[in-house]
């Protein structure tokens, strides 16, 4: 069925996944190092850390914050909104309706 192949998947090269790319890693290397031992299949879990660009603060600013444009355009709208909303409500104060008046209507 179908027989589209238009999207087919491409399985990056294994030599790409380098051990001393990554810090974390570098560091069980070295542990095992110490104790005599090595582990052949350390290569392997290089995919799950991403590419190291700065430290893990920077990696957030710039996910949240430079990256998802549309949560920076949300927060200015938001901000934007609440201000012009209590501008309103400074210069046009809400009247009270249920309030009881202090001085109470008497017939004398």
């Amino acid at each position: 069925m179908g027989g589209h192949h238009e999207n087919e998947i491409i399985i990056p090269d294994y030599r790409i996944y380098k051990v001393d790319n990554v810090p974390d890693l570098v560091k069980v290397k070295d542990i095992l190092a110490t104790e005599g031992l090595k582990d052949p299949w350390l290569r392997n879990e290089v995919w799950r850390y991403p590419p190291n660009h700065g430290s893990r603060y920077e990696q957030y600013f710039k996910c949240w914050f430079r990256g998802k444009r549309g949560l920076t355009i949300a927060f200015g709208l938001a901000a934007s909104v609440i201000a012009v909303e209590k501008t309103y409500e400074h210069f046009f104060p809400p009247v009270h309706h249920h309030r009881k008046p202090y001085f109470p209507s008497s017939s004398i």
